[in-house]
């Protein structure tokens, strides 16, 4: 009788690997020369003096027509000197700062999208880096494909030690999840960090972005554009449009950041995202269970190692193809050690959301 709560886990299994073989048909975006588009970054930013000047610097550095694209630093009432680094950087011809009209990351970019002049926008963020090709990826992308929202890569920094790998894992398999199911024509996520869309496609839903929370400025415009059925949203596929952001330097940030990512949850309205959600919170609450029973009873150790294999197989695949594809083998080294830490990484994050929700809703907070 113990053996049937397995049947638990087949939504599970069945979901992660439709979602991979998705994954596995996209194929990179191919690197072309620059198209004739005028591209406004958008950077909203607050106490980000530190990190600012390497952005700048990046994106000086781009290979695209220095007159076919701005950036717009949007300070979001900063108590330290990012208004004034970014004012006096010189190295980009078309660059802008601008107060936020209002307070938090959801009135900056519209603060940004506001005082934009192109009609495709980039967001990224102030702790971003990324290549040369970045700006004429995703220009060339859009040029050839006409999407209304590109989602693009996103990877964490490569730093030794389990936290760190932990935290890369973690994040490769929320990037497969992201681009497995863009390719599959239901996406559930993307980040802000790295995300494009039309001027007219935002201002059309610039209301659906739920201002009561702080979070969500990214993945709320990509639930009201998917509502639509004529809105194309496409995930690009390249290294050249790969943005590298920085791991968190401790456990408690790490954890107060995740809590902060679920605490928009419970605003979702797109019926594949709650499933997904559902299902995988299911499927841990039972492998903890079973753990838990197996601790008291040790007939049901068996069965959590078993639940526990038959999770990690398209786990596996998924983290197995993110990896690969971004040179980072050597991290599946981490993935059973990572897989056994999960179920109390989910549970620790569940309790910090739990003791510190009212902060999600307050946008001084952000």
């Amino acid at each position: 009788m113990k053996w049937l709560l397995l049947i638990i886990l087949i939504p599970y299994i069945c979901l992660l690997l439709r979602i991979y073989i998705s994954l596995k048909k996209i194929k990179p975006h191919p690197s072309v020369k620059s198209p004739d588009i005028f591209v406004s970054v958008i950077v909203a930013c607050r106490n980000e003096e530190r990190d600012l000047p390497e952005l700048l610097n990046h994106i000086s550095n781009q290979d695209y027509d220095p007159d076919l694209f701005e950036l717009i630093i949007t300070d979001d009432n900063s108590n330290d000197q990012t208004f004034t680094v970014a004012s006096a950087f010189r190295k980009i011809r078309n660059l802008r700062v601008i107060r936020n009209e209002g307070t938090g990351k959801k009135e900056a970019i519209r603060s940004g999208v506001k005082a934009s002049k192109g009609n495709l926008l980039i967001t990224t963020d102030a702790d971003c880096q990324m290549g040369s090709g970045w700006i004429r990826t995703i220009s060339s992308f859009y040029s050839k494909n006409r999407p209304d929202l590109i989602i693009c890569p996103v990877s964490l920094e490569s730093k030794r030690g389990f936290f760190n790998r932990f935290q890369e894992i973690e994040f490769f398999s929320l990037q497969g999840i992201t681009a497995g199911t863009a390719a599959g024509g239901s996406p559930v996520m993307c980040n802000g960090a790295n995300l494009a869309f039309t001027k007219e496609s935002y201002i059309r839903h610039s209301d659906d972005l739920h201002d009561e929370m702080v979070s969500g400025d990214d993945v709320f415009l990509l639930h009201a554009l998917k509502k639509e059925p004529e809105n194309k949203i496409a995930w690009l596929e390249s290294k050249d449009s790969v943005v590298t952001t920085k791991t968190s330097e401790s456990l408690g940030s790490f954890l107060l950041q995740r809590a902060r990512w679920i605490s928009k949850s419970g605003a979702y309205r797109d019926s594949y995202t709650k499933v997904l959600a559902l299902v995988t919170l299911i499927t841990i609450s039972l492998q903890w269970l079973l753990l838990i029973a197996g601790i008291f009873n040790p007939v049901f150790l068996p069965v959590f190692l078993a639940s526990f294999t038959m999770k990690s197989v398209p786990d596996f695949l998924i983290v197995q193809n993110m990896v690969s594809r971004y040179g980072r083998k050597k991290l599946l080294g981490t993935f059973i050690l990572a897989q056994l830490f999960y179920p109390l990484y989910v549970i620790t994050v569940l309790f910090y959301y739990l003791i510190s929700r009212k902060e999600y809703y307050s946008a001084h907070q952000e």
